[in-house]
């Protein structure tokens, strides 16, 4: 319902173990590796529709043969169009000679994406162009074959400037300023400073080049190049990364802010950013999937040795709530429970909006992605209704009668599928007016399903973050079908803060809590204020990032979350509507309640896990004050 929200990322790694005969001998493919590959990035589309990539290494190649492939795509249907592009040399190949495609060493050597090393990404563009050059994975190439590296991840780093400016002095030369960019230099510095000091060391001992280049295969240091890499690092991260010879890692940001799930077993090692693709690509019970540490990097070895090892100190766990809202796929386990769990949260705060008068009130959702809150919802109102049956019965006593037993056992919550979301619609005018009529149809309603003028209508979401579609459609849809009032909730609380580690909210006038605040304000001639939290951030401009404080608090102080919540109603209700409009939201406490491991809830209520967060929030305020149509990082 809300405006849609953005996010990066998804990753999806692979190792196949075993020699490609063996796949082919047990499955009778020899592209097993990249069926699994296409599987794990289709499950994972939810994560990313701007673009696709896919890189693949062979492992134990003779030198002139090529080891390295990479595609990537902006297609309208990324994955899609990626694999039909892998698949048009195998195709023909078929068409040449069939049999060709059983023999390993052939394909290995004449066909790309058959080598043993996958790495895949998902790209949700949070800002910037939406150019193949913006699409993982990233490569760095190198006629050494320890120095090539390839990088994509699920990320976003909110100190670019510093870490490129560290670029700067030590003699790189960026062709620009971008975190992916940043990274992918940062990383392969250090596996340069590697590969140097392991080639001094063995020319030294009077080894040939054809020995060293196999000893720096073999003894590369992955944890203390990834340590060096990524020591001075602001943000949340989960960093892929496959090097040229065979060694591949993954890297998670020390509080767990963005997700990573690995598994291992011996014939593959495979990595995503959600647990249900590994268990639905590989059939798996949710106990044989593990969580990457907070911290923590996999690493796997060429020789196939598999470790995960503690690169940056966990800080505070603050894995991104967002991510159990809204992001991940419900068919996780957890997931599942904890979205449930939210939408039963609220259920004291709708009961009280509509005067408990559950016969009274029809509830549904919109938009499907609701649909698993909606369920919690409709069984705590379950739970209430079950607990008032039980009263009622007991009072009766030996008053009861038949008929009123029968009045009391089949009170039910009132479910409707109030809205059906029709196929995209287009239109060849351009009028601002004629444009907002057509996206005011964009859902069709189930009419006679409300009694009008004396229902209340309860629907619920998953986040308000704008409300922009909100106010310009689903409002006004909804009182199409003349409930005596209209009551939105959020399965989400009020996002207050601009996200800056993945996810697309960057800029303060995009939040109508804000705006609420800032109205709320204005109304009670509490102007002053705004004016304090400006001249407070404009005097840490120039501070260290560690020494920045969130003053952007103070806007949202003066009033509880019940009043700004009014103020947002007041604000997205158009002067059309006859229904009286109530918006709910979830509480910070409720929200925690739900999904207690994962407490990331920066957007919320501004507490940002890093340093890099609270500059970020005084520079969002700062350009927002000073009228700055611009992100914040």
């Amino acid at each position: 319902m809300s405006d849609p929200i953005k996010h990066e990322c998804g990753i999806a790694l692979l190792r196949l173990k075993k020699p490609l005969q063996f796949y082919l001998d047990k499955y009778g493919t020899a592209f097993y590796g990249l069926n699994k590959m296409h599987l794990l990035m289709e499950k994972q589309h939810n994560r990313g529709q701007d673009g696709a990539g896919l890189a693949n290494i062979k492992l134990d190649m003779e030198p002139g043969e090529r080891y390295i492939s990479r595609h990537r795509s902006i297609a309208k249907q990324p994955i899609q169009d990626l694999f039909n592009h892998i698949s048009e040399r195998i195709i023909a190949i078929e068409d040449e000679n069939p049999a060709l495609l059983k023999d390993v060493n052939y394909l290995k050597k004449n066909a790309g994406f058959t080598g043993e090393l996958f790495l895949g990404h998902l790209r949700y563009g949070t800002f910037g162009r939406n150019s193949i050059e913006s699409c993982h994975p990233f490569l760095r190439q190198n006629n050494w074959i320890t120095r090539n590296l390839v990088v994509a991840g699920n990320f976003n780093l909110t100190n670019v400037d510093e870490l490129f400016s560290v670029l700067l002095q030590i003699g790189q030369h960026p062709k620009e300023v971008s975190d992916t960019v940043t990274v992918l230099e940062k990383i392969g510095h250090f596996l340069d400073v590697e590969n140097d000091e392991i080639l001094a060391t063995l020319k030294a001992q009077g080894y040939n080049n054809a020995q060293i280049y196999q000893q720096i295969a073999d003894t590369l240091n992955i944890e203390k190049i990834l340590k060096k890499a990524s020591e001075d690092w602001d943000g949340g991260y989960a960093m892929a990364g496959l090097l040229g010879h065979g060694d591949a890692f993954v890297l998670r940001d020390p509080s767990g802010i963005r997700p990573a799930f690995w598994f291992e077993d011996d014939e593959v090692c495979a990595v995503a950013s959600e647990r249900p693709v590994l268990q639905t690509a590989f059939n798996l019970r949710e106990e044989q999937v593990q969580e990457l540490k907070p911290g923590n990097a996999l690493i796997i070895k060429k020789n196939g040795f598999i470790s995960e090892r503690e690169i940056n100190v966990p800080l505070e766990r603050k894995s991104c709530s967002f991510e159990r809202i809204y992001f991940s796929r419900g068919s996780d386990f957890d997931v599942y429970k904890e979205r449930k769990q939210l939408g039963k949260n609220v259920v004291p705060q709708v009961l009280k909006t509509i005067d408990y008068d559950l016969d009274n009130s029809v509830f549904s959702f919109i938009p499907n992605t609701a649909e698993v809150s909606f369920y919690g919802l409709i069984k705590g109102l379950e739970d209430f209704l079950n607990d008032q049956k039980y009263k009622a019965i007991l009072e009766m006593g030996d008053k009861m009668t038949p008929e009123k037993l029968h009045e009391i056992i089949y009170r039910r919550a009132r479910i409707e599928k109030i809205a059906i979301k029709d196929a995209k619609l287009r239109t060849f005018i351009t009028q601002d007016d004629s444009r907002d009529d057509l996206v005011a149809h964009v859902y069709d309603i189930t009419y006679g399903s409300v009694v009008r003028g004396k229902d209340n209508l309860v629907v619920i979401d998953d986040s308000i973050v704008r409300g922009t579609t909100l106010k310009q459609s689903i409002l006004k849809i909804l009182d199409r079908l003349e409930p005596k009032k209209i009551v939105v909730v959020s399965s989400a609380p009020q996002i207050r803060f601009p996200d800056c580690y993945g996810i697309d909210m960057a800029k303060m006038g995009d939040f109508i809590a804000f705006e609420a605040a800032i109205s709320l304000l204005k109304d009670r001639k509490m102007e002053s204020i705004i004016d304090d939290v400006y001249r407070k951030c404009l005097e840490q401009v120039n501070l260290p990032k560690e020494q920045i404080k969130n003053y952007v608090k103070e806007i949202y102080a003066p009033f509880s979350d019940e009043e700004i919540s009014a103020k947002i109603a007041e604000l997205l209700t158009p002067k059309t509507i006859k229904a009286k409009v109530e918006i709910i939201y979830q509480t910070v406490e409720n929200l925690h309640k739900a999904s207690p491991e994962h407490t990331g809830d920066w957007y919320f209520t501004g507490d940002y896990p890093t340093p890099g967060g609270n500059k970020v929030v005084n520079r969002a305020f700062l350009n927002w004050k000073e009228g700055k149509n611009v992100r914040a990082y």
